[in-house]
């Protein structure tokens, strides 16, 4: 294969490991937002990191992946990346951190004040998390202020209001994705909390999805591509589709479909980023001649031919590991039987 058609197969690739990543942790992530809110007790702590206690660290390779594949198969960008957004890059694997030692941390000693510490740490590190991840996605929808000398943006440039909206919008589905997982894996009190809470999440995620695709069309460069493929608003729509029956399948009390419509609605937001982006992966909002596609940032042609191998080793084994992980930790949770983390 030529060096451009493996650079666009591993474009395809790296929007799929990163969308990959997004789903799964969202979960995660919105129950590390509910945490305090919705565990009132030992039990019920324990039952909600039990919850996701086999699966965040699995999640988490799919986020390392996307990091080394970026640097492996898209070095220019890789380096562009890490540079231009340092200190959002230096929050997000900051919280990640606190993220994992909160969990980690949280029942290592009975005091009340060593848990309510590490409680709150948990979950407001998850929601840094969320909200940063989706101020970064929706500044590469955007485009970045890259003019001649460089990055001529800072942290505070990422904060305009598209970028806050995606932040929001990605808060919003992961706690809708959360408080679904939470009822599908436990029972009694904190899933009926849960229960109760999943009704407006799914309002809110919904009207802001629609609002953001609309922000999209007007604020980004994304709908060129769909203009030029008219067939390619197939995924947009796919994704409003799948948050409206959300909204139908939790409104109905049917949990593990509503949770599927989530991941999809989740899947196909993305995917609708990442064909409008291409062949860009950072976007210049002063002049496109200063964007980097994927063609200026990809690696040599061995290298992305070796890595393509690799991955069609390595990706189908982690996928069966993952699989096998959620048949075997497939139980509810109940408060009796839940050790926690």
């Amino acid at each position: 294969m030529s060096h451009d058609t493996l650079a666009v197969i591993w474009f395809g690739l790296w929007g799929l490991i990163w969308t990959v990543y997004i789903f799964l942790d969202g979960y995660d992530l919105g129950t590390g937002m509910l945490f305090p809110f919705v565990a009132k007790n030992r039990p019920e702590r324990n039952q909600l990191q039990e919850a996701i206690g086999p699966f965040w660290g699995g999640n988490e390779v799919w986020l390392l992946t996307a990091g080394g594949a970026t640097f492996a198969a898209f070095p220019g960008a890789y380096a562009d990346m890490f540079s231009f957004l340092y200190e959002a890059m230096f929050l997000i694997l900051f919280s990640l951190f606190i993220r994992a030692v909160g969990l980690e941390f949280m029942h290592k000693h009975d005091s009340p004040k060593w848990v309510s510490t590490w409680k709150w740490a948990f979950a407001v590190a998850s929601f840094l998390i969320a909200l940063l991840f989706g101020v970064a996605f929706a500044n590469l929808y955007r485009g970045l202020l890259i003019g001649e000398a460089g990055y001529e943006g800072n942290l505070i440039s990422l904060l305009n209001p598209y970028g806050i909206l995606g932040g929001l919008l990605f808060v919003a589905m992961f706690l809708l994705s959360g408080s679904l997982w939470i009822q599908l894996k436990t029972n009694g009190a904190a899933a009926d909390r849960c229960k109760k809470l999943a009704k407006p999440f799914s309002m809110i995620a919904a009207g802001l999805l629609a609002i953001f695709f609309v922000a999209t069309m007007n604020w980004t460069p994304l709908p060129d591509n769909f203009n030029e493929v008219p067939f390619l608003w197939i995924v947009p729509s796919l994704s409003l589709l799948a948050i409206f029956l959300t909204v139908f399948f939790v409104y109905t009390n049917k949990t593990g479909l509503a949770f599927t419509g989530v991941c999809l609605a989740i899947i196909t937001q993305m995917a609708t980023g990442f064909v409008g982006m291409f062949p860009n992966m950072l976007a210049s909002k002063i002049d496109d001649a200063y964007s980097v596609t994927l063609y200026d940032a990809a690696g040599s042609a061995l290298n992305l031919e070796v890595m393509f191998t690799v991955a069609l080793i390595f990706v189908p084994i982690v996928i069966a590991y993952q699989v096998w992980s959620y048949y075997l930790f497939r139980e509810k949770i109940t408060k009796e039987k839940a050790k926690g983390y």
